[in-house]
């Protein structure tokens, strides 16, 4: 077990529950934290209150507890970010540039920053969207995020800081829901066939967007921040890749499970940004610098989350 302080900000959210289990069973300490309060998915973890809109009071946090490393989680998705432009831009822009100024004078050796496809525009190529291209994004989030990866890699060659990204694709997991994006499908989908046998989706059934399962996506961060500092060659944020679906796709895999599914179709505002973002993904530098890939597909994947789902359903407990 290594000898280091990690921090994780927005920790209550979908990917930072399962990024602090993981971590804690590598690390000495990892400190979570959010605005909000602890969720029952972090157990036993160390958590404390901070919002990184408080500059002083997140430099007092990694002054005090001798941080080494930092997972800035914490950020406005892409569908509420268009419903609060402003916070959105606040919390994503002045969070981020608060983590990376305190961690450029603090001592802390690494920082993670999570961006997303939504990068991308209507004039990137949508299918195997390569490392560098066309990057208009349409959203507040997309914009944010963009803005952010720039920010990291001025760091990295002004202030010597080693930050590393990734551009997640729609993230699925059984263990917390998501909240706030455009590919909530994904998830939501899932606990309402369990629990309801049908869904009805916000999204075009024929609407394909890349996707990843959350242990590829908690396995291929912590590589990624586990990489020597050598072989990494993207500074902005590296394509990160799993599988490509639709909602109509992923309804077909949950039949041979739960025949009696059924799925109907409402789109809604998210529909426009789903149009705006790519298919699928090339993240062939991601495999090549630090040796990238998934181990879950379409199949294998929804096969987990029923397995996992209905498990939970059979030991009582209620679902959300």
């Amino acid at each position: 077990m290594k000898n280091e302080t990690i921090l994780i900000t927005g920790a209550c959210g979908q990917l930072g529950t399962e990024l602090v289990t993981t971590l804690r069973k590598y690390y000495k300490r990892v400190l979570a934290t959010d605005l909000k309060d602890a969720v029952e998915a972090l157990g036993d973890a160390e958590f404390r209150k901070l919002d990184v809109l408080h500059r002083q009071g997140l430099y007092e946090v990694i002054q005090k507890e001798k941080v080494t490393q930092v997972y800035h989680l914490a950020a406005i998705l892409s569908a509420t970010g268009e419903q609060q432009p402003e916070l959105a831009w606040r919390v994503n822009m002045k969070g981020l540039r608060n983590v990376l100024e305190i961690c450029s004078t603090s001592g802390v050796k690494k920082v993670f920053f999570p961006s997303t496809i939504a990068v991308f525009g209507s004039t990137t190529p949508r299918t195997h969207t390569p490392q560098h291209t066309s990057t208009e994004p349409a959203t507040i989030y997309g914009i944010s995020k963009l803005a952010g990866e720039l920010w990291c890699q001025w760091y990295f060659l002004n202030k010597n800081l080693d930050v590393r990204s990734l551009r997640y694709p729609g993230l699925i997991s059984y263990k917390t829901k998501a909240g706030g994006g455009t590919t909530d499908y994904a998830v939501d989908i899932f606990f309402a066939a369990v629990k309801d046998k049908k869904y009805n989706c916000f999204l075009e059934k024929d609407t394909v967007l890349p996707m990843m399962y959350m242990p590829d996506a908690v396995r291929g961060t912590i590589e990624l921040m586990e990489a020597p500092a050598e072989r990494i060659s993207v500074r902005t944020a590296y394509n990160f890749a799993g599988f490509s679906c639709s909602p109509a796709q992923i309804a077909v895999v949950i039949t041979r499970f739960i025949p009696e599914f059924q799925i109907t179709y409402a789109p809604d505002f998210r529909q426009k940004i789903a149009d705006s973002w790519p298919q699928s993904i090339d993240d062939q530098p991601a495999r090549n610098d630090w040796g990238w890939l998934p181990e879950y597909d379409l199949d294998k994947m929804v096969e987990d989350m029923l397995f996992n789902l209905l498990k939970t359903k059979e030991k009582h407990t209620v679902l959300p």
